[in-house]
């Protein structure tokens, strides 16, 4: 049986990856058809959801910062749309003349995005760290402790008293990071990962805590370890396959009648307007437009929260039955609608940016863009290892060089040690715009992400940039595509190493 669910699983996400959209809404699609087609469900495939949810939300917590995370700009921005959710489904209610209490706690459930989907999202686009990213962590965040109290409220429960302990947990920060420097093998690094947030998820449940939150805060611990790297590259196969079995749960919930069905649709044409919300939301707290798009498209879904506490809200008699149905299609629907949506999101925006840049309003705020580089003459575009490793060659031979990153904390870390660097949105088309590029000899390009690579390139280009542009490739099949956008040559990190690793060798024999 665990045969067809996975192998229906793969089939589907490889069927919507040929049209060229994520493989969780392959993977929601299969849910759905084994469930019509009465396959039986496995039976652990919840469990190994919420490990898979676990496990995402424990890497999260390797790199969580609270005082770059829980801005108070961000978190208003949270709070006022959840406010705002919440009163309007409420006056629905009432006009319906239905229990105002219930729609109240049904228009917060709907105002949670998924926090699976969004964290996903930039995970893959390397953006989970930028200024856009950490923003919707902490909205994320804010919704997931607004969520608990939400269920608190249904079941009737509070949290333990003794759940005042996770505040004493960064007490426990240095035996945590002992306990990984010790662990110098691949596997314990990915066997110390797993206990801890399948640790920190169990504490939490017996405080009556979310087992979410306990993940967070366990991978928490562990944050600013010189390790980090290593514990989350060991982690990445593993959460992304549990968290397969995510996507298909959602299509285990009992199918909705065309009544239900017409009322989920409802609630997806509904979804846009939870996006231009939380867009004009960020505008007012002087966000620029792509921030504020990009970051609003990735929290424009309903969320996997939404079904638990519709389900406990149904069970303490604030909501008919039917809305559990109902819900379960709508989260589903608001995935599959979005993945395809972010995947194209710095593309949408390009296209709807003349009307778009209209509403921005003009601040100082970090998230702005740089006027200047100065005198440098090299540009570097993502200031991680390879990026700073191709930033010190070049003050090595006395160039004049800038790094540009749109992570903080790196940001923060190079200034530290005296390196020039700037923040920079280097997807923005006005940025390389109104710079002048003139004296700029050379650009490098090391993002993790082809796609950004792909859109930087394009856009120095169409502004009639005409220096160098390096970047590095790990797929064969891209270096054309690459060479054809117009960079003038491309590197293969491990190819790379792999030669000079032979010559240094053959060398040394040689001597």
């Amino acid at each position: 049986m665990e045969f067809v669910w996975l192998g229906a699983a793969y089939v589907c996400g490889l069927a919507v990856m040929r049209l060229s959209l994520p493989p969780l809404v392959g993977y929601l699609l299969a849910g759905y058809a084994l469930h019509m087609l009465k396959i039986p469900p496995l039976e652990n495939l919840p469990h190994l959801a919420d490990i898979g949810i676990q496990l995402l939300l424990f890497t999260v917590g390797l790199k969580f910062k609270p005082g770059i995370l829980l801005r108070r700009e961000v978190l208003s921005i949270g709070g006022l749309h959840l406010l705002i959710t919440a009163l309007v489904s409420g006056l629905c209610f009432l006009w319906l003349d239905m229990r105002v209490t219930g729609g109240l706690a049904l228009g917060v459930s709907l105002a949670f995005s998924s926090t699976v989907f969004a964290i996903k999202v930039l995970e893959d686009n390397g953006e989970l760290m930028s200024l856009h990213g950490r923003g919707v962590l902490s909205i994320l965040i804010l919704q997931d402790i607004v969520a608990i109290a939400l269920l608190a409220f249904a079941e009737g429960k509070q949290p333990s008293p003794w759940a005042l302990l996770f505040l004493l947990a960064p007490l426990a920060r240095p035996l945590a990071h002992r306990i990984l420097s010790a662990s110098r093998g691949g596997e314990l690094k990915l066997l110390l990962g797993v206990s801890m947030a399948m640790a920190g998820g169990a504490l939490a449940e017996q405080l009556n805590i979310s087992a979410d939150i306990g993940a967070l805060l366990a991978g928490a611990m562990l944050a600013n370890h010189a390790k980090i790297e290593d514990l989350s590259k060991q982690l990445w196969g593993v959460k992304e396959l549990f968290l397969v079995g995510f996507f298909l749960q959602i299509g285990m919930t009992d199918l909705p009648n065309p009544d239900q069905i017409a009322l989920a649709l409802g609630l997806l044409v509904l979804l846009p307007a939870q996006g231009v919300l939380f867009f004009f939301l960020f505008l007012m707290a002087e966000l620029r437009a792509r921030t504020a798009f990009v970051s609003s498209l990735a929290l424009m879904t309903y969320s996997e929260f939404a079904l638990i506490t519709t389900g406990e809200v149904v069970k303490a008699g604030l909501l008919s039955p039917e809305w559990q149905a109902i819900i379960s299609l709508a989260v589903a629907g608001s995935l599959a609608v979005a993945a395809p949506l972010n995947l194209f999101s710095h593309g949408l925006f390009a296209w709807a940016e003349p009307v778009l840049i209209r509403f921005e309003r003009r601040s100082h705020h970090p998230d702005h863009l740089p006027d200047s580089f100065g005198v440098a003459e090299w540009l570097v575009v993502g200031m991680g290892k390879t990026g700073v490793a191709a930033y010190q060659a070049l003050c090595a031979q006395e160039q004049r060089v800038v790094g540009l990153d749109s992570d903080p904390a790196v940001l923060e870390e190079m200034l530290a040690v005296g390196r020039r660097v700037v923040y920079a949105d280097v997807l923005e088309s006005e940025m390389w715009g109104r710079l002048p590029l003139e004296r700029v000899k050379g650009i490098i390009l090391t993002l993790p992400s082809y796609d950004s690579r792909i859109t930087v390139i394009k856009q120095l280009r169409k502004h009639g940039y005409a220096g160098q542009i390096g970047a590095i490739c790990y797929q064969v099949e891209d270096e054309g595509k690459l060479k054809q956008q117009g960079a003038n040559f491309v590197i293969h990190p491990l190819s790379e190493a792999g030669k000079l690793l032979a010559e240094q060798i053959m060398l040394r024999g040689e001597g």
